[in-house]
């Protein structure tokens, strides 16, 4: 459909970028392309789904921006890490199953939900990737037409691999079921080296999926998801409760599981503070202790001290001996200014905004850039 790019909004913000090609999108496709990405918006009810953010479908070079997420793919995690144990596998079908329904309830479909198309971030899982999806209305018109096969083979239902014209939220479930069963073994229900043999295989009922590998307590909730006819195929609901079922059955709970999730797969992966400031940003930071006032008297050096003072009409003190044998402190002379020692200053220190500069380079491991 055509490349993905991060970019950022002009106040800074991450996003991600898809820019289509001009020859998927002849202007009735552009007209349902710009009717769709206003449903989009209005996904709601989970937060397992990058939110769309905006969209052109009559520029020059069409583009739709989604929610950029920070994380490893489910193929990268499994690919370097192997596959997850039962009860994660069970949280992510859990998870996973809440966010397509959202976005069914907003009468859309993912249309090519795979391992590439989730992120395991800080979060859990997030759905990414409505490239399809955005194109196509579940009730009336589809992107497809008769003979036209759209999304990844390896995880797309029969009736999809067949071309049919129209595909209903069962084509979505079968996808789950795809990605929950590489979460589960590695591998996907179909294989081969060609697409067209893959292809083959799926819109074969005399063909079963390669359920080899499944934890016996999934083999069922996976046998009907990956079902050939779409009436065969549970509703997200039931998919989301087997889950939740599997994972008590492993003596756990879904809060726990999902946290376990995330910590299993978000162990050594990289972020975004892996990677280097801009070099106008470096020297931004670096130019921050010198902004024309003094840094020392910053209510950040001491926030709680300041308000103090402030709701006592108080001049903060310094931290010297209090007592008996403490030497008085030197009146000021007539129109001269107090010699006492500023707050922070007198403890010797940094100023907060150097404090805070040294803290973001930190964060972000940025390389000064000369």
């Amino acid at each position: 459909m055509g490349e993905v790019y991060l970019a950022y909004t002009p106040a800074g913000d991450p996003v991600a970028v898809k820019v289509i090609r001009n020859d998927k999108l002849d202007p009735l496709t552009r007209a349902r392309f710009e009717k769709e990405a206003l449903i989009a918006r209005t996904v709601i009810g989970t937060n397992r789904v990058a939110r769309f953010l905006d969209a052109d479908p009559y520029a020059d070079q069409p583009w739709l921006a989604m929610e950029y997420v920070t994380g490893r793919t489910l193929l990268a995690c499994v690919d370097a890490g192997g596959a997850l144990p039962l009860p994660l596998v069970a949280s992510l079908g859990a998870l996973l199953a809440e966010g397509l329904a959202a976005v069914h309830a907003a009468e859309l479909l993912h249309r090519d939900l795979k391992p590439q198309n989730v992120i395991m971030g800080g979060d859990g899982p997030m759905i990414i990737d409505f490239g399809l999806g955005a194109f196509m209305d579940t009730s009336k018109e589809t992107l497809s037409h008769s003979g036209m096969i759209i999304g990844t083979v390896r995880c797309m239902p029969p009736e999809q691999a067949s071309g049919r014209p129209q595909v209903s939220a069962a084509a979505d479930v079968y996808a789950l079921g795809t990605v929950l069963l590489y979460a589960a073994t590695g591998h996907y229900p179909y294989d081969g080296t060609r697409w067209e043999a893959i292809a083959a295989q799926v819109i074969n009922p005399e063909i079963a999926p390669d359920l080899s590998g499944v934890p016996a307590p999934l083999v069922p909730l996976l046998e009907s998801m990956l079902a050939h006819e779409p009436e065969d195929r549970p509703n997200l609901e039931t998919v989301s409760d087997a889950c939740a079922e599997v994972i008590v059955g492993c003596g756990s709970n879904p809060a726990a599981a999902r946290l376990a999730l995330i910590a299993h797969t978000t162990a050594g992966a990289p972020t975004t503070a892996g990677e280097p400031l801009t070099p106008s940003f470096e020297k931004l930071l670096q130019e921050q202790p010198d902004l024309g006032y003094e840094a020392a008297e910053s209510p950040l050096d001491d926030p709680a001290r300041s308000a103090r003072t402030e709701d006592a009409g108080l001049e903060q003190e310094s931290e010297e001996p209090v007592g008996p044998d403490a030497e008085p402190e030197p009146a000021p002379g007539p129109g001269a200014g107090s010699t006492r020692p500023r707050a922070g200053s007198a403890r010797g220190r940094a100023p907060a905004s150097k404090r805070v500069a040294d803290e973001l380079r930190s964060l972000y491991a940025a390389d000064r850039v000369l």
